[in-house]
Parts: C-alpha cells; structure tokens; sequence
C-alpha cells in the first residue's frame, strides 16, 4: 500500500449536456466526511433549481472505507454507484463529487443515466488539478523573537504547510511537514538557534 496517492489540489467544474439535460460536475478536497457533508450540503444551496444533485465521495486515501454515495431522485443504481466507481479506479484520495443535473424535458433511460453520469466524473478528472499527499507531523516550535525571520526562512526550505503563528511572551509557529523531512528540518532548526528553541510533536496526519 503506498503512503502517497493524488488528491485534488483546488476546487474544479466540468460541464456538458446531454439532450438537453445540463450536467454541471464540481469536485473538491474531503480530508474526512465532515468536510465532504459539508461540500453537498453546499452544492446544494447554491442550486435549488436544480432536478438532482447526485453525489460520491472517498474521504480519505483510496483504501479508506470512509465512502458513500446518493442517487438523490435518480433510479436506483444510476447516478451515485457509477460516480464512486470511477473515483475508487482514478487512484484519487480525499474527494468528493457532485453532479448536478438540470433537467431538460427528454428521459435519458437507465443506461443513459448511468453513462451520463459515470462519464460527468471522468470528465471532471481529467483535467483535474492534483498534488501528492504524503504523510505529515503536525509540530509546534516555540523561539525568542529576534530568531523569526531565520527560523521561518528555514521552514520555507521544507515541505512544510502554511504556518499558524502566535506572539505572546515567545513566537510560537504550528505547522506540519512531510514525515521524511522531519528529523532534518528539526535539526536545522535546532542548530539555527543554537538549542534555544522549544519542539513539541502533536500528531501524525
């Protein structure tokens, strides 16, 4: 099992139509299942007028249980399976899919929902903007401030994520980087401030 898989790495839409049916795709990031109830509950707000917001998700890496789906009015069987099966055979991890449907007059039968919709997925991913997810350490460092601008040009160094950064009595930065980097970036801090620097290691991501 590999401890790297694509995720999406910003928001996307695919769009096209069907005999007369619109079918508007919108893929985003779902690091658990909270964040992808979120990202359907909002797709479903932004369109009320829609006939069906239809919907798959594998929130996690690709081997994570953590996947559901909904048909959301559509036959059984046609809209929410066929999504998910694309996801689980893209290799993607941490996403979640809504496809939208506007409905236009003519019944697409239940193959032709199932092509539609499978193909509104493949279609979203192929252009698909995506970074590698690797495993990270959330860490918080605490250092007198005249020690800021080094300390920060040496995570820039890392692979590290954006940095939370607090002042109060010292600068205490929270950020996490990438598990095989982490013992040479702490090293390098510490060697930077000459021991005069707090680590705490939180969690692992």
């Amino acid at each position: 099992m590999s401890s790297r898989f694509p995720v999406p790495s910003a928001p996307h839409q695919y769009e096209f139509e069907i005999k007369r049916s619109r079918f508007l795709t919108v893929v985003e990031r779902a690091v658990n299942r909270e964040a992808a109830e979120n990202f359907i509950r909002q797709q479903r707000h932004a369109h009320p007028q829609a006939a069906h917001v239809c919907w798959a998700y594998i929130a996690g890496s690709p081997y994570t249980t953590v996947r559901s789906m909904s048909d959301d009015g559509e036959p059984s069987g046609t809209a929410g399976r066929p999504m998910l099966k694309v996801l689980e055979h893209s290799g993607l991890g941490e996403i979640v899919v809504a496809v939208i449907r506007y409905y236009g007059g003519i019944k697409l039968g239940t193959g032709g929902l199932q092509r539609a919709y499978s193909d509104a997925v493949t279609g979203a991913l192929k252009d698909l903007p995506t970074t590698q997810w690797v495993p990270r350490t959330t860490i918080t460092i605490e250092f007198d401030y005249p020690l800021e601008s080094n300390v920060r040009h040496c995570l820039s160094q890392f692979d590290t994520d954006e940095p939370a950064i607090n002042y109060a009595n010292q600068v205490s930065i929270h950020f996490a980087i990438a598990d095989n980097q982490k013992t040479q970036c702490l090293q390098a801090l510490t060697d930077l401030c000459a021991g005069a620097i707090q680590i705490g290691e939180l969690d692992q991501q």
